[in-house]
């Protein structure tokens, strides 16, 4: 008989493994999410991407501000009475009270190779690390952050992937790491390997301010930002008053001249349909695909038609 799982997770990366749950015929008694928040410029409340899957399947769904000292959200899961607890990018850290309550433990699916970049950001900080590798870890849980029994890992290459495009393959592989190691979970033969807190890294939350590209920077780490930025918050500079989001950008094969590799960072180099290049602390970064307040997002060769860039003017 399968177990009872209680499903704690909030964002889009979280939905997959939910999906995988209910395919494989886990009888999920109900999701735990992050209340309601505002989005975009109307403010409309909307439901986090996991609570819409669950209303769709008919799940309860429970949205506790908080879980520490919350006798409320205590006595839910006494009636729930779930055997495991499955977490996927939550956005809160479990109290003892919780962990300790189902049979067979709490497990998360991290999207880090532990224990590097533990955290919050584990997909961005990845990225801005130039990382050549990243994965999913499947881990006991435990009352500090991601220090947990590890139970497996699953690794993928970086590459020149964006935080968006990971985190759709990273929700993939963790579903399917979660229902291989599921067995082994509920009859107490998964594997628990200790984290080497040695080589523990840190991965908090992004910050807007970090998104802003200061060209001072080399542009390897300016080509990262940018992907690591993308969807959100976007990387951005300033031309002018007006704030252009950089969704894409290359570091292009190309000579340059003496006083192109002199040039002040944040110099607009050349304009073509291809790119904008910038001169930038250590070498160049040619902007590919941008965005202007208030419009859609659009590669520059499009750009160009409606608006104008000189070469030799500075993007802040």
């Amino acid at each position: 008989m399968k177990p009872k799982i209680l499903y704690m997770g909030t964002p889009v990366f979280a939905v997959k493994p939910l999906q995988k749950l209910l395919d494989a015929g886990y009888p999920v008694v109900g999701i735990v999410t992050r209340p309601d928040s505002q989005r975009d410029r109307g403010k409309q409340m909307q439901a986090s991407p996991v609570k819409r899957l669950a209303l769709e399947k008919g799940l309860p769904s429970i949205e506790p501000e908080r879980l520490r000292r919350n006798e409320e959200f205590m006595q839910t899961m006494h009636e729930l009475a779930p055997d495991l607890i499955v977490v996927a990018a939550y956005g809160q850290i479990l109290p003892l009270e919780i962990l300790e309550y189902p049979k067979y433990g709490c497990i998360n699916i991290h999207a880090s190779l532990l224990p590097r970049h533990r955290g919050a950001a584990p997909i961005e900080r990845a990225i801005l690390a130039g990382d050549e590798m990243t994965g999913i870890t499947l881990m006991y849980m435990d009352e500090i952050l991601d220090t947990g029994d590890i139970i497996a890992k699953v690794t993928t290459p970086i590459d020149k992937k964006t935080t968006g495009e990971l985190a759709v393959e990273l929700s993939e592989l963790g579903s399917e790491l979660l229902i291989q190691e599921l067995p082994a979970i509920i009859d107490g033969t998964a594997k628990r390997e200790a984290q080497d807190n040695i080589y523990a890294t840190y991965a908090p939350p992004i910050q807007k301010s970090e998104a802003h590209l200061d060209f001072q920077m080399p542009a390897l780490q300016l080509e990262r930002l940018v992907r690591a930025m993308n969807p959100e918050p976007g990387a951005y500079c300033l031309k002018g008053d007006e704030r252009l989001k950089v969704l894409t950008a290359d570091i292009p094969d190309i000579c340059l001249s003496e006083s192109d590799l002199e040039a002040q960072p944040g110099r607009v180099l050349a304009v073509a349909d291809d790119g904008i290049l910038i001169a930038t602390g250590k070498g160049v970064l040619r902007l590919k695909t941008i965005q202007l307040p208030g419009r859609q997002v659009m590669p520059v060769s499009e750009f160009l038609k409606g608006n104008k860039i000189e070469i030799g003017s500075v993007l802040e």
